[in-house]
Parts: C-alpha cells; structure tokens; sequence
C-alpha cells in the first residue's frame, strides 16, 4: 500500500489529476508520513507560485437573516434564537473604509440568503465601494441568486464570487439541505458566475454530517474539472440550534491534507486557511497555511454584530477591533515564516 500511495501522489504532483477512486484510496491510506510528503509538495508548488505571501481579505458580514433553512447553519430561517441584524449601506462602506485605511485592497461582502438586499441595494453597495476605491476587488459571498442578478452585480463591478458547492453529491446535498434546495440549481449557479466572468470560488465542510470519503473524493474530482478560482474548505462544526447539533466536528488533520491534495489538482489556486480551522485548533490557521493554503480572512464587521454571524458555534475573533485582529494575524504568520500582503491578491496566471 505504501508504494501504491507513493505512485498516487507522484501521478498528483506530475498531471493535477486522479480518478475518483484514486482519491478515495489516498484518502483512506494515508499515513503520517505520507500527509508530510503532500505537505512538503504543496508547500513547493504554492511557493514557486506565490513565494512566502499569504493574501489579506476584510470580510464583511453585513446580514445574518437567511430565507433557507440549511440544517448545519446557524443563520437558518428556523433558528428562533439567532439575534438578527443588517448593516446599512453606509455602514457597509463604513466597514470598507476602516479595512482601506488599515490597508487591506479585497473586501469579502458575506450574508445569508437576506431579500432585503436587492439588486439595487447591492449594487449601489459595491459600486459605490469601487468608486471611492478603484483599487480594490469586491468579493461576493450573498449564494443562490438568479443569472441577472449575477450579471448586474458584476456590472456593478463586483470581481469575484464565493458559492460553495457544499458537496459534489447530490444524494449528500440532500441530507444537508432543505427540500425546496436544489443540488442542480447550485451547480447552475456556479456555471452562470462563470460564464458571466467571475473568479469563482467553490467549497466544502469537511466532516459534514453523513459525509463519507467517496463523497470527498468526488469534491476533489468536480474541483480539478471545475477549475476554480478560490476553494474554501474548513471542518465542520455544529450549531447548537441545528438539527446536526450532537453531530461530530470534522478533523483538522483531514482538512489540512485536503488543502495540500487541493493545491496540487491546482498550483495558483486561491486558498484559504479559514476560519473554522482556526476555532477547531488553536493554531488552526498557520497548520492550513503551512499545508498549501495562502488566503486568511479577518474580520471588518462591526464588534457590536460579530458573535450574531454565528453559523458554527465558539467562533473565534468576534470580539477583536479591526486593527487588533490585523496586528495578530500578522505577527502570527510571520512566527511560521510567511508575511502577510494586502494587495488585491488576485490568482498568479500559470504559463502554458
């Protein structure tokens, strides 16, 4: 098994590409030493791409109401004992201004599904945040919506769209999500923000209820095929006002061997160390980033609503000031040998 493991690997490092079943049994198989070799090649391949620069993104969280009623999310519409709250326009550019000054150069705009944000909200929103800041990317991380919504958003000069597959199953997606969501509709959207002109990012918990290896396995296949732009994956981790409340966490030790096995099916790959495996282990964050990931995201939200965007429970960094959680981070991913950059931090082309 040893050497089919190495053989597997190799094939990885040498064509960014396996058979589902390749994955499976690299998952299954690997031994402690084995993650170390994947390890050692991602680190590799991202620093041949990205050096030792690990990209900054403020991230936003301007709405916890959501109209869909996921079953492993705290912000579900079901969820009687979640404190709402929705940030104003103006303080939405309020945030933006605080990350500019602080010096960061991509603005991640997350909420739930929230229709108070229509289009002409939205819009104005990022329109407004790349006229007083031409020099920065928007992100948007705001879910299912439909193709005119997508293409307004981005006329309106939104850069880049975060939309999670979840998973690349749709039996799976079906145990995680409500009847009236569609595994269909999902993959539907992620084609549209592509064909728009979107960089598109993708993603999975890792350890979700009923998740098995198969299932990973075909999220590393739809990634290497779909040939995203970002991917962001994190353990998860339940809510205590969820239907998955007494489900297990997922494994910090599997999602940094998923990071290392993600950059190797793509080297320029925008990766990052979330949050989520920040809050499972103490230095969550560096263990991602010294396993392949080169993204980490700090908070911009207001102090007053951070613990309310809730989707997991025991969150980390909800009470830091901007500046604060910025000063800390730097010092923390330097004391592993990486430096932090605030630049737009847009994915290195590979030459052909």
């Amino acid at each position: 098994m040893n050497m089919i493991i190495n053989d597997i690997i190799q094939k990885l490092e040498e064509t960014h590409s396996l058979s589902v079943d390749e994955y499976e049994v690299l998952l299954a198989n690997c031994s402690q030493t084995d993650d170390d070799i994947l390890r050692e090649k991602a680190v590799a391949v991202r620093k041949a791409i990205y050096g030792n620069d690990v990209y900054l993104r403020g991230l936003i969280e301007f709405s916890n109401y959501c109209r869909n009623d996921c079953l492993y999310c705290g912000l579900r519409r079901s969820n009687r004992n979640a404190h709402r709250y929705r940030l104003s326009p103006g303080q939405i550019l309020q945030c933006a201004e605080e990350g500019y000054s602080l010096g960061y150069r991509t603005f991640v705009l997350q909420s739930g599904e929230d229709i108070y944000y229509n289009d002409e909200i939205l819009c104005k929103v990022v329109s407004d945040i790349k006229a007083k800041f031409p020099d920065c990317a928007v992100t948007l991380s705001v879910g299912e919506r439909s193709r005119q919504s997508y293409q307004a958003l981005f006329d309106a000069g939104a850069d880049r769209y975060l939309l999670r597959h979840e998973t690349a199953t749709e039996e799976h997606y079906r145990m995680l999500h409500p009847q009236e969501m569609s595994y269909c509709n999902r993959m539907e959207c992620l084609k549209k923000l592509r064909e728009i002109g979107y960089a598109v990012g993708v993603g999975f918990m890792v350890g979700s209820p009923y998740q098995t290896l198969t299932h990973i396995a075909n999220d590393l296949k739809f990634i290497e095929t779909f040939q995203p732009d970002m991917c962001g994956i994190g353990p998860f981790i339940p809510h205590s006002d969820t239907p998955f409340a007494d489900m297990d966490s997922g494994s910090a030790k599997l999602t940094c061997r998923l990071l290392s096995i993600i950059r190797l099916i793509k080297p320029n790959i925008l990766l990052p160390s979330t949050t989520a495996l920040g809050t499972i282990i103490p230095d969550g964050r560096e263990q991602g980033i010294l396993s392949g990931a080169n993204v980490v995201m700090p908070n911009l939200s207001p102090v007053t609503v951070r613990k309310d965007y809730a989707i997991y429970d025991n969150k980390i960094c909800t009470g830091e000031e901007s500046a604060q959680c910025r000063s800390c981070l730097d010092s923390r991913i330097a004391s592993i040998g990486y430096r932090t950059v605030l630049s737009r931090g847009d994915a290195i082309k590979m030459s052909t």
